[in-house]
Order: C-alpha cells, then structure tokens, then sequence
C-alpha cells in the first residue's frame, strides 16, 4: 500500500516511482507520474488543478487529492534579510521556519514538531508546550516555501526549528529522503539537530546517512545539563557521550556539539576545562553559541570577553571549536527564539 494512496493523504513528500504508482492507480499513463513529479517539486504546484499538462476533466476528478502546502500566515524581515514564517498547517496548527540567506548560500531552519516536549529551560519554543508530530509533507513544504519566497534554490537545511526531531524519527527520515532526492539538496548539506533521545541517536547512526547531527550539550557536566534540560534527567552526560562516539565510529562523519554561551552559568574557565575533557578522544567539533535573549527566561548572554576566553580554553585543548551567532535576532527568529506566535 502507497503512503499516497488515499484522498486524504498529501503527495507532498512521496518519491518518483509513488508518484508513478499513484497516477496509475488513477488510470493515467506511467509518464504522468514524472509530469507530476515536475509540477510538485520544481514548479511549486499547491492543487492539482493547477497543473495545467493534465486534462480539466481528470484534474477535476483527483479534486479532493490535496498535495499538502502550508500558506504564509506572517511573515518577518530582520535588518540581516534572515526572514521568519509563521505557517498555517492543514489543521490550523502554525509553526516557524526561517529563511537565512548569504550570497552564496540559502539555508532554511525547518521545524519537525509543532512545539517541543524537551522543556529546556533557555528556549522559547520549550516553553510553548507540545502539541503533536508534523507529517513528512509538513516538513518537506516549509523548504519549497522559502525557495519560493525568496525566488531562490534552498543549499542547506538544518533541523533547528521547533521540536526535537529524534522524536520523530520516522517522518524526519522520510523528509530527509525526499529533500535529498526530490528537491535535490545534497544530505551533507542537511544537519540535524538533536538534544540527545536515549538510543535514537545510536539507531539514526544505522541509516549511515551523509547529514551532520549536531548535538545540543549546552553544559559541561550532568548537575548543570539537569539545570538547563529536563531530559538530562533520564539520560545521563555521560550515557549520551558514549552514544555520540558510537554515532562517529559507526557513520565515519564528524560529530557537531551545540553549547549555548550563559553568562554566569555554563561560561566559566572551569566549564571550558570539563568540555574540553568530554571532547577528547574522538572526532567532534564544537559550536559555541552566544545566548540570544528571550522574554520568558532571565539568562544573559556573556560579554566579548568571556566568549574569548571560553574559545582560547578550548582551543588550547586541541578542540575543534567556532563561535556561531546566530542570524535573525531582531525578528525572534535567531537560535532558541522559535515560538508559533505573531511578535
């Protein structure tokens, strides 16, 4: 049985030969499954009956097939061009995606929960609750927005939105599919971004896949990681840290660490010291991350300075480590500002 073949399926998000399959099934030739194709996820096709090289009298037929597109429901410019999306999904739900654009790159942050159950303590989105999984279609769609909002291929993708997405292993896995293969952007220009899921991280290494899974650690010990992620509660430091050298001893891909930068909490010489420790042994890279302000929490983010010092630690450790800041700031689209509300 196809993942298309019912009417209230979307098509959004099934490969080729499902395409192929489906307009078979409607007794149409097997060459419209290519046209079909074409029209999703190069022409940004949002019904059927827009796709004007299939009959009027079949198009009104295969009326009630839905191809799965979100719509724009606000949309916000920072001073940096980075552009935040509020998108309204089929069922009322509205999520975030970001668009951030460089001269040579177009990068989209999708989202792959709406909300996040993880509760940590320093982001937004956390602090919104959870309300459900997002399909395949509804992660895949927020790309072909941006591409098309910003009238631009997409280069890269990073699972940095809302949500956990080791949460939703299945539907992350069949979007990574259909972005690599049916909107064409390259798995190692894809990373996914996880808080760490006890045997997730081991079972997505099993796919062997070419994307780069960036691990939030945002603490160099257990006691303070328990501080910052209510997870660390039930999957400890160092369980994680074991899984993550499994991860690069399995796939053979460099391992990334996301620590967010706290002004007086997980920013001190000593910290530095205990993730360089974590760090040793094995390939990995550190991105340091500034802290970016949210209304809901009173953390602050560390002075030049501090940042500086915490950079030098690590680097005289022999640790791979860069400082990422993150874009979108003004519009609360920036690392840990995601929250599916017009501001």
């Amino acid at each position: 049985m196809l993942a298309v073949s019912t009417s209230k399926t979307p098509l959004l998000g099934a490969s080729l030969a499902e395409l192929t399959e489906w307009v078979q099934q409607q007794g149409q030739p097997a060459y419209r499954g290519q046209q079909l194709h074409q029209w999703i996820y190069q022409k940004g096709a949002r019904s059927l009956s827009e796709i004007t090289v299939f009959s009027k009298q079949w198009r009104e037929t295969v009326a009630d097939f839905p191809i799965g597109r979100s719509t724009i429901h606000y949309r916000s410019v920072a001073p940096d061009d980075t552009v935040k999306y509020l998108l309204t999904l089929a069922d009322g739900q509205i999520i975030e995606a970001v668009g951030i654009p460089t001269e040579k790159r177009l990068t989209v942050c999708v989202s792959s929960q709406v909300g996040c159950p993880m509760g940590c303590d320093f982001c937004a989105t956390g602090k919104g609750g959870f309300k459900r999984n997002l399909a395949t279609h509804e992660i895949v769609d927020q790309v072909l927005t941006v591409q098309e909002d910003f009238n631009r291929r997409v280069s890269h993708i990073v699972f940095m939105g809302m949500g956990e997405p080791l949460l939703n292993t299945d539907n992350v896995l069949a979007a990574l599919r259909s972005l690599n293969e049916d909107v064409g952007i390259g798995q190692r220009n894809i990373t996914v971004s996880t808080v760490g899921i006890q045997n997730r991280i081991r079972q997505l290494a099993e796919h062997k896949l070419q994307v780069t899974l960036a691990v939030s650690l945002h603490a160099s010990n257990q006691e303070l990681r328990e501080q910052l992620i209510p997870s660390a509660l039930r999957y400890p430091l160092p369980e994680l840290i074991s899984e993550c050298r499994e991860y690069v001893k399995t796939t053979g891909r460099r391992l990334s660490f996301e620590y967010i930068l706290l002004a007086g909490m997980n920013d001190l010489p000593e910290h530095a010291v205990e993730l360089a420790e974590l760090m040793r042994g094995f390939q990995c890279h550190v991105n340091l991350i500034p802290y970016n302000p949210i209304s809901e929490a009173g953390y602050q983010r560390p002075s030049q300075q501090r940042i500086q010092s915490f950079v030098k630690a690590l680097q005289d450790r022999k640790v791979a480590v860069s400082v990422r800041y993150s874009r979108g700031l003004e519009a609360d689209a920036a690392c840990g500002q995601l929250r599916a509300s017009k501001s």
